[in-house]
Order: structure tokens, then sequence, then C-alpha cells
């Protein structure tokens, strides 16, 4: 292809932009709409057309239109949070990615009905020397039954280029030197904290039983019986749900998870504060309230 064709084809391409969300009916007028980037938009490209940030003297409410809420978020050193738990809080996770230093753009990702966390973020450091060390630090940690992907946005599932390889080893010798015991603290906190939640009558523990303690069936009779005693303690214990393991080693929602299901709000409510951050066997618990339609439905994935 000649080089001017090229040129032109990579002009067309960084001054594309996708409009999604219209129904078949939609005409010019009256239809809401999802417009952002093409998934193969490139900024390398786009930054030789001019500008990448709009003129701050359009009036964008003189035809009914909002900045959006993630600023700053645009360019090759946004960074995708994924794995984050629902029940963590903007200021949460604010918190542990500023480990790293302040942050220039922050998004979390809720649904557009229930305004609930969707379970991953956007963020931008504004020192965008600490992008790969943050990656590296935090990608595949554990939080509660979640783990964290923390990655480059535009990197995909990609494993990192040749040329990144000396950039992230020298981070993750960084962090085993420096940063990881903050991280620790960091988490550690965050985990213990009560999660900012409406009030349900289940409450759902994490990292109270491990999957191996539920396989024999005499060891499980006796931690539902364990559980149903101490968690009796603070209300009428309706029921309790304990998932196991299946024989043939098969992912099974819910394992690993116990769920209390009490008898009114003052019940789950004592439960929760009483048993988040206890020890079981080492760790430290997490309890959160849980849906009381999911669990109804016997949906314990959540």
């Amino acid at each position: 292809m000649p080089v001017q064709a090229m040129t032109q084809q990579a002009t067309r391409h960084a001054r594309r932009v996708y409009v999604g969300g219209l129904p078949p009916t939609a005409n010019e007028q009256g239809a809401p709409v999802k417009v952002r980037r093409p998934s193969d938009y490139n900024p390398s490209l786009a930054a030789t057309l001019g500008p990448s940030q709009p003129n701050p003297n359009l009036n964008l409410a003189a035809v009914g239109l909002t900045p959006g809420s993630a600023g700053g978020l645009e360019g090759p050193d946004r960074i995708f949070v994924g794995g984050l738990p629902y029940y963590f809080t903007e200021t949460q996770i604010r918190e542990l990615l500023e480990t790293f230093g302040p942050l220039r753009g922050f998004d979390l990702v809720k649904d557009r009905e229930t305004g609930n966390s969707k379970g991953y973020a956007f963020c931008v450091y504004q020192d965008l020397s600490v992008t790969d060390i943050a990656c590296a630090a935090l990608n595949g940690i554990k939080m509660g039954d979640k783990t964290l992907t923390v990655r480059r946005a535009n990197q995909g599932a990609n494993q990192p280029k040749p040329e990144q390889e000396n950039v992230l080893l020298h981070a993750q010798q960084q962090i085993a030197l420096q940063v990881h015991p903050l991280i620790l603290l960091v988490l550690q906190k965050l985990m213990l904290q009560p999660a900012a939640a409406v009030a349900t009558k289940v409450v759902c523990l994490t990292q109270a039983v491990s999957p191996d303690e539920l396989k024999d069936d005499d060891d499980y009779q006796d931690i539902l019986e364990d559980m149903r005693e101490e968690c009796g303690k603070f209300g009428t214990l309706v029921n309790i749900i304990i998932p196991r393991p299946q024989p043939n080693d098969e992912p099974s929602p819910g394992v690993g998870k116990v769920f209390l299901e009490y008898a009114d709000i003052e019940g789950s409510t004592k439960a929760r504060t009483g048993l988040n951050g206890r020890k079981f066997g080492g760790n430290s618990v997490v309890a959160v309230y849980y849906s009381e339609n999911k669990f109804a439905q016997g949906d314990y994935e959540g």
C-alpha cells in the first residue's frame, strides 16, 4: 500500500468514534447512546493529528452533554484494575492504588441501573514512571475470594513485549525490597473495614473455611455445627449454607464461603460486625451483606 494511502487510512482510523446502544427504532433525536473510542484505537496515530483533549471553551451543556467521569484516563499509561471485591468503595480502592503515588484520573465502573461496582476500574498515575511498578506489584494479589488483575489497559491479556521485560523485572525487584510490605498493610486495613452496603438478612463470610476442610463428610458436619453454634449467638439463625467442592474437583460456585441467613436485620448486623476481622484458622474473616434474592435462588457465586 502506498505511503500516502496508509497515512490517509491512519487519519481516518484515528478520527473514528464508536456509537452504540441505539435501539432499532432510533432516529437522530431522543435516544440515549454510548460513545467511546473504537476498541482498536491507537493513541499514537491520533496524537499526530492535534490536541487529544477537547477545547476548554466548548459549551457541552448547550447540546445537553456533560464531561465524562474518566477525565485524564486516555493514553497508553491507563491501567486496568480487575477482580475487585464488589463491596469495595471508591475511597478504599483509591487508597490501595495510591500506595504508589497520587492519581491523575480514576474511574470505578458501576452498573447503570443499581449504581453498584462491577468489580473493575481504570486509573492513571500523575507520575507515569510508576505505572509498570504498580501493575507488577498489584497483579495477582488475593483480596478475600478475589484475585486482582492489574495491567496496562491497552495491553489486553497478552504477555509483555520483550522490551518491557527488563522494566517489569526491575519493578518486581523494587517491590520486593520496598513496596510490598506497605501494600500488605494497606490490604489488611481495607479487608478489615466494614463494607459500605445496604443491610440484608444474609451475611457472607470469606476466609473462614478452606475447600480442603470441606471434602470429608465428618469434618464438614463438624464445621457446620461449629458455625451454627458460634454464629447463632448473634441472633436467630434461619439457615446456614457452606458450599462444598465437587468430588471431581470441578469448579463449584461459592466454595470457601459461608452464608448465614438470619430472621431479621438486627441479627445479621450483629453477626457482620462481630465476625468481620475475627481469626479462623489463622485467617482474618471478611463478613459482608449478601443479596437475599441471590441467596433464595441458590446463587452463591456473587
